[in-house]
């Protein structure tokens, strides 16, 4: 469908257009992001609402972040055969279809089902609002409008998760969903009145269908086969059948993308030194970004028996910190080589999750929000050096494959983060739970004087008698639990930690690589 171009768009409403097409974008990719962070603080809820555990509610964040990586693919040739309105209008009507879905679910695999929606989405216009901005700018304020674009969406996450308790404690679960709609329809009528249309004249292009399949069914078995595992166990048939599945899919993949004339993921920029490297630090930083926004809702949600309200509090002042500290990060990288600006990011990010191995039922919550600002810090520091270093290297006409190629590892680096901490997280607690039970035996003193104790609060409270062992043995169980999830969530933020601080190793092959430069002749002192 012809619509009017960029050229027209500006002749009718002159240079002020470039802010109004970028705010139209950008209400888009803040709603996107808005609900991501409000239906994390809501997972405690959900697990409670529906009566899951961490294997199955783990995909109301996964499903969205894996459909997300998934169809960003698409962007390039939907906006080729459609335009960028069209293509922006469908995306957020699907994503809105999806909010609305999700607040209406009546069981887990419907909500599921619906964040994948939201996620295909969200994949859709994330990319285009970037490609849009690059073409509305000229080059020498490119830079004043990515800074301005990654401040507003840094808002976002910044505020969700209050946004997502307050509606919590104020209504309930389905207001978080819906909270996200009318922003992303205040979008939609944005964009028929300031997006481009589209310029195709012809046929529709060549679209990589057989490369789109492959790519689904790695994902999806592989994600499926790490959860079946851990539900039915790593040894079963089951388990096997989706782990391979997802290999020979993976495996076909690549072949496929690399002999096809019009690859759905240009995978040739990865033979690059700098830009795999670059692609493997970015897959590390999402699984900690996505990852800790997932897991510290939870732990002070669950451990330490926080009020949703006060788990979306404890995550403004990063939110903030970040917001503060971009633009001097911005001016850093300018002066500082940027791997060293990468190395200190990781660096102090895996410090920051050695921290919160000490977090426990009693943590202060300035403490655990001081722990929060400082992984922030540095997130913050790798984030805008890390996809200057990635594309800097690669050819002009590489450029749009490489930044596709990067957005793609970077959500699949998110997905598997969500993912394998959640299956962690339960593995580590049933573990716990196990052989902190197998000591609370008659013999063994603590347990006894801790349930005399308990024994003697019921019967001030007024327990009827033949109810107190009940009850007693109730409360040690809880005791338990809530011992051995503390100890699991320390396990997670360790191997975070660890994570981060082995990709040192990749960030440092970043470093640009000395030329040879001919050695100059000793020049001798004259004499006389």
């Amino acid at each position: 469908m012809a619509g009017p171009t960029i050229e027209a768009m500006f002749a009718h409403f002159g240079p002020r257009y470039r802010y109004y097409v970028s705010f139209t974008a950008m209400l888009g990719t803040m709603s996107m992001v808005l609900t991501g962070t409000m239906t994390n603080v809501a997972i405690p809820v959900i697990m409670g609402a529906f009566g899951v555990g961490q294997d199955t509610v783990h995909w109301i964040s996964t499903g969205f972040i894996a459909a997300m990586t998934v169809s960003m693919l698409l962007n390039d040739w939907f906006v080729r055969a459609f335009g960028m309105r069209a293509t922006y209008v469908g995306a957020m009507s699907v994503f809105v279809f999806g909010a609305i879905m999700g607040g209406l679910s009546t069981t887990i695999d419907m909500m599921i089902l619906s964040r994948i929606l939201q996620g295909i989405g969200a994949g859709v216009v994330q990319p285009l609002s970037m490609v849009l901005m690059f073409q509305v700018f000229p080059v020498d304020q490119r830079g004043r409008a990515m800074g301005l674009f990654g401040v507003g969406i840094i808002v976002a996450p910044a505020l969700g998760p209050a946004v997502g308790g307050l509606l919590l404690d104020g209504f309930n679960w389905h207001y978080v969903f819906f909270a996200s709609v009318p922003v992303a329809v205040i979008g939609v009528l944005l964009a028929t009145v300031f997006m481009p249309g589209s310029t195709r004249k012809g046929a529709l292009p060549t679209f990589d269908w057989t490369g789109l399949a492959l790519i689904i069914i790695c994902i999806g078995s592989t994600l499926t086969g790490l959860s079946s595992g851990q539900r039915e166990g790593w040894g079963t048939p089951i388990f096997s059948i989706y782990i391979s599945a997802g290999i020979i899919a993976g495996v076909a993949f690549v072949y496929w993308e690399l002999l096809t004339e019009t690859p759905l993921l240009q995978l040739r920029v990865f033979f690059n030194r700098k830009f795999a490297a670059a692609v493997a630090v970015g897959m590390v930083l999402s699984m900690g970004l996505y990852g800790s926004t997932y897991v510290i809702p939870l732990f002070v949600q669950t451990v330490q028996s926080y009020s949703p309200t006060r788990s979306g509090l404890l995550m403004i002042p990063g939110g903030l910190l970040m917001m503060v500290i971009f633009p001097i990060v911005g001016r850093l990288s300018d002066k500082l080589p940027g791997y060293q600006m990468i190395i200190f990011g990781l660096v102090v990010f895996g410090l920051s999750s050695l921290l919160m191995m000490q977090a426990h039922t009693d943590t202060p919550f300035w403490v655990f929000a001081v722990w929060i600002m400082m992984g922030r810090v540095g997130l913050a520091s790798m984030m805008p050096t890390l996809t200057v270093s990635a594309v800097s290297t690669l050819k002009p006409e590489l450029l749009s494959q490489g930044s596709g190629a990067l957005n793609f590892t970077r959500n699949l680096g998110g997905a598997i983060g969500v993912n394998m901490m959640a299956l962690t997280l339960d593995r580590r607690t049933a573990f716990f739970s196990d052989a902190f039970a197998g000591l609370q035996t008659p013999d063994n003193a603590a347990t006894s004087h801790f349930m005399a104790q308990i024994s003697r609060t019921l019967v001030q409270l007024g327990w009827p008698f033949e109810m107190m062992p009940s009850g007693a043995l109730y409360l040690v169980g809880r005791s338990v639990y809530s011992q051995a999830a503390m100890m699991a969530y320390s396990d997670v933020f360790l191997i975070i930690a660890l994570v981060y601080f082995l990709t040192v190793a990749p960030a440092l092959l970043l470093r640009d690589r000395r030329p040879k430069t001919a050695q100059r002749p000793q020049l001798r002192p004259r004499h006389g």
